[in-house]
């Protein structure tokens, strides 16, 4: 009798004192990982925003390959617009967009070529620093 009391007081739980020990030690965790993971995120969003970049450029010339002609927009890749010899979609609708939700930035002809194509980052602005950085087909 006096063992199964003892178990019994062992099978109760965590006290409140070890609930709150373990959930500064997760806080004091998160304080020190959260900021790194959140950096790398938005170093990883910009990267993403390079790589659709590339991926745009490529399908903006398999266009010109197709029909002739540079398209007008990026919205051409989609629908066509009326180019003989379209073999499209060349990309899906969800590829118009950044990481960020804003619209790509495509001009015809570009500055810096055949056409740019720009990402105005974060704050979807021209110019801007750290994640608020352009990203450009150009460079």
């Amino acid at each position: 009798m006096k063992q199964d009391k003892q178990r019994a007081r062992r099978q109760r739980g965590f006290t409140l004192v070890e609930i709150m020990i373990v959930l500064v030690l997760i806080a004091l965790l998160g304080g020190l990982v959260a900021p790194k993971l959140l950096g790398k995120l938005k170093s990883g969003q910009a990267k993403a925003a390079k790589a659709q970049i590339d991926r745009l450029g490529m399908a903006v010339e398999t266009y010109y390959l197709d029909t002739g002609r540079m398209p007008d927009s990026l919205q051409d890749l989609i629908s066509g617009s009326g180019a003989s010899n379209w073999n499209g979609p060349y990309v899906k609708e969800n590829a118009l967009k950044d990481p960020w939700g804003n619209p790509y930035h495509y001009t015809q002809p570009g500055q810096h070529g055949d056409y740019d194509i720009v990402s105005y980052g974060a704050d979807g602005a021209p110019g801007g620093e750290g994640s608020n950085k352009d990203i450009t087909s150009w460079e």
